[in-house]
């Protein structure tokens, strides 16, 4: 079957298959999704970061009944922890976003990181580029969730929304000199609880010290409730209005174009490295230089030059 082709026709299975094959690293995929490529580019990105406990998963589900009721059809990359067993996603489809499963206008994919840190999986940005190509209005990235290391959704997303939320003390302190930096707009959920307010001034004070001349937007910080779906209309305007803000100012093309540069950069040093790892593995001097770092004959550097000096005389 052409995976490629039916996704493009609207195949949910499809398009499954496809990023299945794309996680798996499979040549397969890597061709439908190089078929796919010139369909894709106009899905709104969007990026739902932020600690464990924050209530992502329930936002995300009320954003897509809001974006729903607004005629939108939306793709949902959710990314799990890696189960220990399988390798793949602790939570599957199945116990996400259940009042979506017989939407047509809804797929909803799990991904696991499966190791790779920034609190996305690899194949986090082609699976997004499959929803696009796809025909989705909409691409919601829900990251795993890791703190303040979770910044790379960053180089995927249009708009970067950071939740967080009542109660994290000193935790919110924490957030500044990382995920902190990243946000478009930020929003304190279970803003029900004791402590909401000083959340929201607490994270007020902190963007007045940033530097917003540049962009000319200030994040606004905004309060939802996702449980009772209470702030999300109020939220979902605010995408809506960021996005124009980043199409009249021609930041929205810069941020594509980013996003693809990225994306390429990131293919060529694997591709880099698969390559030089299969010359050197078969190599005698490799197989002296990890011999003589056990020994701390030679340093990490040392050892690198030498061996790319090696490996040009071989190739």
């Amino acid at each position: 079957m052409d995976y490629a082709q039916e996704a493009l026709n609207g195949s949910v299975l499809a398009g499954a298959r496809l990023i299945r094959l794309l996680e798996e690293g499979d040549p397969a995929g890597i061709e439908g999704l190089k078929k796919i490529y010139p369909h894709a580019g106009q899905a709104f990105m969007i990026g739902i970061t932020g600690p464990p406990g924050a209530g992502k998963s329930t936002l995300v589900d009320r954003i897509i009944t809001e974006f729903r009721g607004r005629g939108k059809k939306v793709g949902v990359i959710a990314i799990d922890p890696s189960s220990p067993f399988s390798g793949g996603a602790i939570l599957g489809d199945r116990v996400r976003m259940q009042r979506h499963a017989t939407d047509e206008g809804v797929f909803v994919r799990s991904m696991a990181t499966r190791g790779h840190l920034g609190g996305l999986s690899r194949a986090t940005f082609q699976a997004a580029l499959v929803l696009d190509a796809m025909g989705y209005d909409i691409v919601l990235v829900e990251t795993v969730g890791v703190g303040q290391d979770e910044v790379e959704i960053v180089d995927l997303a249009h708009t970067t929304a950071v939740v967080s939320l009542p109660g994290m003390g000193d935790d919110i302190q924490a957030m500044k000199a990382g995920i902190l930096e990243i946000g478009d707009i930020f929003i304190v959920n279970k803003a029900d609880r004791v402590g909401s307010d000083d959340v929201v001034r607490q994270l007020q004070v902190m963007l007045e010290m940033r530097d917003y001349s540049a962009t000319n937007w200030t994040p606004p910080v905004l309060k939802t409730i996702a449980s009772k779906s209470e702030g999300i209309i109020e939220l979902v305007d605010a995408f809506l209005e960021h996005r124009d803000h980043l199409v009249s100012t021609g930041i929205l093309d810069t941020r594509v174009e980013e996003r693809e540069l990225h994306f390429f950069k990131e293919l060529v040093k694997e591709m880099a490295y698969e390559k030089i790892n299969t010359a050197a593995g078969g190599a005698k001097k490799y197989a002296m230089l990890t011999e003589a770092l056990k020994k701390r004959e030679t340093d990490p550097y040392s050892a690198a030059e030498t061996l790319m000096e090696h490996l040009k005389v071989d190739m």
